[in-house]
């Protein structure tokens, strides 16, 4: 395993390009799936910041899928050999919009693979920059952190990790209840097969979880809509980091508290405990 984590190093630098539409149907599909009541969208009209988490999902034949419903490993992201993977945060910078109608182009490096040994066993960072282009230029740049972890030890004692309080006091908040439906919609619209999210007897049988889990990035997305709800400028820059993971059938509390000038706020996640799932820093267009 050791000789096995030090060769994915070689994978660092690793490049790939891709080109996607900003179309009609996936803007007016995303709208649906959030319970949001926009007119259709035309040619030209700006997509909402965040929503380019519809735009380059991983497609590959279906042979060339592993046992989690994700493409195997080893052709553009490194052939981790550890078998549980999950979103674990993001750096999102807004440079400029995004139209319904444009062809994007995606650039994707690995920037980092990093081994480290958690309370839980060992585990992978895996972190991949993107830049997504039009026309008109770069229009955002991600980076995103992926980690992959080992089977939990069944003889270890199931002791819950201690719930994190809030970052802040919610001045903005709205409650969201996901169910096995929106999950499968927002996964369908991003191509996005991990079995945790539609797979019950997988989810609880196989990862141990209670529930299907809620897709991180659906998750980020009700961060950015809150944001663009209450905030008085377009947001610009978003950094998140996924802290526990969250389940379909159970409250889901999106809350901010901005800044006294308004050009900044904290974001974040509580599940129906009140305990933080996501935590994230926003800054908006001065």
């Amino acid at each position: 395993m050791t000789h096995d984590l030090d060769k994915l190093a070689e994978w660092i630098g690793n490049r790939e390009t891709d080109v996607d539409y900003v179309t009609i149907p996936s803007v007016l599909r995303l709208s649906a799936t959030l319970d949001r009541d926009d007119p259709r969208p035309k040619f030209g009209d700006p997509l909402p910041i965040g929503w380019h988490s519809i735009l380059f999902p991983r497609v590959v034949r279906h042979s060339q899928i592993g046992p989690d419903g994700h493409p195997e490993r080893g052709d553009f992201l490194p052939p981790v050999p550890l078998p549980r993977r999950m979103f674990a945060g993001k750096r999102i910078t807004i440079q400029s919009e995004l139209r319904v109608g444009d062809e994007v182009r995606r650039e994707s490096v690995i920037q980092s693979v990093t081994p480290k040994q958690g309370k839980s066993g060992q585990m992978v960072f895996v972190t991949v920059r993107t830049e997504m282009s039009t026309e008109r230029g770069v229009a955002i740049v991600e980076e995103q952190d992926i980690v992959y972890r080992e089977e939990p030890d069944p003889a270890a004692p199931k002791t819950p990790a201690p719930a994190q309080p809030a970052p802040g006091v919610a001045v903005w908040k709205k409650v969201v209840t996901p169910d096995p439906v929106m999950l499968f919609r927002y996964s369908a619209l991003t191509f996005n097969g991990h079995r945790i999210h539609y797979d019950q007897p997988y989810v609880t049988g196989t990862e141990g979880y209670p529930a299907l889990v809620m897709n991180g990035g659906l998750t980020t997305l009700l961060v950015f809509e809150l944001a663009r709800a209450n905030a008085a400028a377009p947001l610009r820059h978003l950094a998140s980091r996924n802290v526990k993971p969250l389940f379909v059938n159970r409250a889901i509390t999106i809350c901010g508290e901005p800044a006294a000038d308004g050009r900044s706020a904290k974001l974040w996640a509580q599940d129906d405990t009140g305990a933080l799932a996501l935590s994230a820093t926003a800054e908006f267009a001065g």
